[in-house]
């Protein structure tokens, strides 16, 4: 076998149809790179005589089980590894056949870069589009495509660019980049490793040179760190944090800190792992190490290590795009295990937002449930923070696996985009201050004013009738003698939130606000009624949570479609036009309350109506 230098190793996952000669082109990538195992080519000849097969199957290479060459089908993936003089490869073997596709998600959820394998004569067939499909949700962008059996079209050009063209259009259809593409002839040898006369047309690189003009591997180092705890062993008296650098860098003497816990510690060491190595300062992504650090804090597995200035978000809600492939189909209020990295987690779905069959056709209406073979854009909530990277700002950790019970059922890449990092959100910054206690206490104001106090969020999208209820209903309540004042978001934002803009961290800054400002004007009394998208559930529960007793949430209900046909302010208009970005409902999430105490359709009725819904609701409350 090839002696390896010291080199990076990229990971690569080839896919295809099955029978269209992945195990083939493997067995002979082996071969031309002088990475067969010593005396497996002998085996091989032997194999093939004892079959009476005259030319060598170079697929038997990888057929780990008899009752795979028996079959002619790989039922499992295979971790396969060769080298060239730029670099090592770890080559994972993703079956090909329809039963095993959870088996390719495994397998192609740790992979840099991918190998989608076409047959010359065949063409893009179901599952070739499904693999395909996969890649794309997986996030993976490093894309070679290998045109396989060329010798069957009798090296023919222009079918060859005919079947380019194809493979060209169908990958740019579902988002990936137009690819590097591969005349081949795995059998033969040809294109592989070397050229041969068949291909004078065909000018670009072979297979192994497209591989090797790949840039993956290395941009990871260029990455914030990322490291997640694999375990806590105890060796030698010491408590060593053991892992692998998936992104960044780290050095002795950094501070770092884990994630979802908020802990900090400073490195004291870093250990070479699994066998002790020489006192290392430094490692990379893609090390395997194991840190000693200075404090005795609780740090398990699924904990993410980071250095200060690049954090990951901690959420408790995202967005993901998923293919899914469990008989069972995925619904909305469905509880699965999702796994990214060595994090473990329950998630609950929230919402099925968009699905896609095979063929990137968007289905119509409401979604309810994601059927086998499909592809969805989900969102994904959980009881508690987790840390995570969207797929766009980290590929090795933005990608995911969801399983069902003990079985995959799915798998995608995760989007942050539209929701704010809840890992600041309220923490005080002030020092040295003591709450002072009030003397007249709300008993002695409800006696004063006639009436309890109460904070009555409105909630809903842009359109839904938020602000002309509000102010209606002050009115209605003033004209009983009634104590009350509206926060109205636009009105807020000239003064008290002016410096705020409308990105998810300072959405949620400006509902914080609001919740603080409400709190405190029913503490004096007053009936508060406050009108606010307020888009995000954690942060309408963060303002429930100031008066639990007095908060009332109240949803102005009105789908996207009403809203955006009422446009009072033409905010839509803009948003689909590109003016304005983030816009909810648009490009942004809003989160419908789960169990509002009051739900007021604005669709269905006029404002009197509305009005008077509100306005009784109110009375009943605070009534002495």
């Amino acid at each position: 076998m090839k002696k390896t230098k010291n080199l990076e190793t990229l990971n690569i996952v080839i896919v295809g149809h099955v029978d269209h000669g992945k195990s083939t082109l493997i067995g002979r990538l082996l071969h031309d790179t002088d990475s067969l195992p010593e005396g497996k080519h002998e085996e091989l000849k032997k194999i093939c005589e004892d079959r009476g097969t005259e030319v060598l199957e170079w697929s038997f290479v990888l057929d780990a089980f008899q009752a795979e060459r028996d079959q002619a089908v790989t039922i499992d993936t295979t971790q396969i590894r060769f080298a060239t003089e730029a670099r090592n490869y770890t080559l994972i073997d993703a079956p090909g056949h329809k039963q095993f596709l959870k088996n390719m998600i495994s397998g192609a959820s740790q992979a840099d870069a991918a190998i989608l394998v076409v047959d010359a004569q065949e063409g893009m067939l179901e599952q070739t589009c499904m693999h395909a499909n996969l890649l794309s949700l997986l996030g993976i962008r490093q894309i070679l495509v290998v045109i396989n059996k060329i010798d069957l079209i009798d090296y023919d050009q222009k079918k060859f660019k005919t079947l380019s063209k194809q493979v060209t259009d169908y990958l740019t259809s579902i988002g990936l980049k137009v690819p590097h593409i591969v005349p081949v002839s795995a059998r033969n040898g040809d294109m592989i490793a070397t050229r041969s006369d068949n291909f004078s047309w065909h000018k670009k690189g072979t297979l192994l040179e497209v591989l090797d003009s790949f840039d993956v591997g290395a941009s990871y180092s260029r990455l914030p760190l990322r490291f997640p705890i694999q375990d806590v062993y105890r060796h030698d008296e010491k408590r060593i944090l053991v892992g692998r650098v998936e992104t960044g860098s780290l050095s002795v003497g950094d501070k770092l800190v884990f994630s979802p816990s908020d802990e900090t510690a400073t490195i004291q060491t870093i250990e070479g792992w699994p066998e002790p190595k020489k006192p290392i300062k430094k490692a990379e992504a893609g090390e395997c190490i194991g840190l000693t650090i200075d404090k005795s804090i609780f740090v398990e597995r699924g904990e993410l290590a980071s250095h200060t200035k690049s954090l990951p978000m901690l959420t408790n809600v995202f967005r993901a795009n998923i293919f899914w492939l469990s008989s069972t189909p995925l619904k909305v209020g469905n509880t699965y295990r999702i796994r990214y990295g060595t994090t473990e987690a329950s998630m609950n779905v929230q919402s099925i937002d968009r699905v896609f069959d095979n063929e990137n056709v968007e289905r119509e209406g409401a979604e309810t449930e994601v059927c086998r073979n499909e592809i969805a854009e989900i969102t994904l909530r959980t009881k508690n923070h987790l840390a995570v990277d969207s797929f766009a700002d980290n590929p090795r950790l933005g990608r995911m696996v969801i399983y069902e019970k003990y079985d995959i059922a799915g798998g995608g890449s995760i989007l942050t985009e539209g929701y704010p990092d809840q890992r600041t959100l309220g923490k005080p910054k002030s020092t040295n201050i003591t709450a002072v206690k009030a003397l007249i206490n709300p008993d002695m104001r409800a006696k004063q004013f006639e009436h309890k106090s109460g904070i009555f969020w409105l909630t809903g999208l842009s359109g839904s009738g938020k602000s002309t209820l509000a102010i209606a209903v002050e009115q209605a309540l003033y004209e009983r003698t009634m104590h009350t004042y509206v926060l109205d978001g636009d009105n807020v934002r000239y003064g008290l939130n002016s410096d705020l803009g409308f990105s998810p961290e300072d959405r949620a800054e400006n509902i914080r606000r609001i919740g603080e400002v409400a709190n405190l004007l029913k503490d004096s009394g007053l009936i508060v009624i406050t009108s606010f998208i307020s888009p995000y559930r954690e942060d309408r529960q963060r303002a429930r949570a100031l008066a639990p007793e007095s908060f009332h949430e109240i949803y102005v209900d009105a789908d996207l479609e009403t809203c955006e046909n009422r446009d009072p302010k033409g905010l839509y208009k803009k948003a689909r036009t590109g003016k304005i970005k983030d816009f909810t409902g648009i490009g942004s999430p809003y989160e419908p309350p789960e169990a509002p105490e009051l739900v007021i359709n604005t669709k269905d009725n006029n404002v009197e109506v509305c009005v008077k819904q509100i306005v009784d609701y109110i009375m009943n409350v605070v009534k002495t």
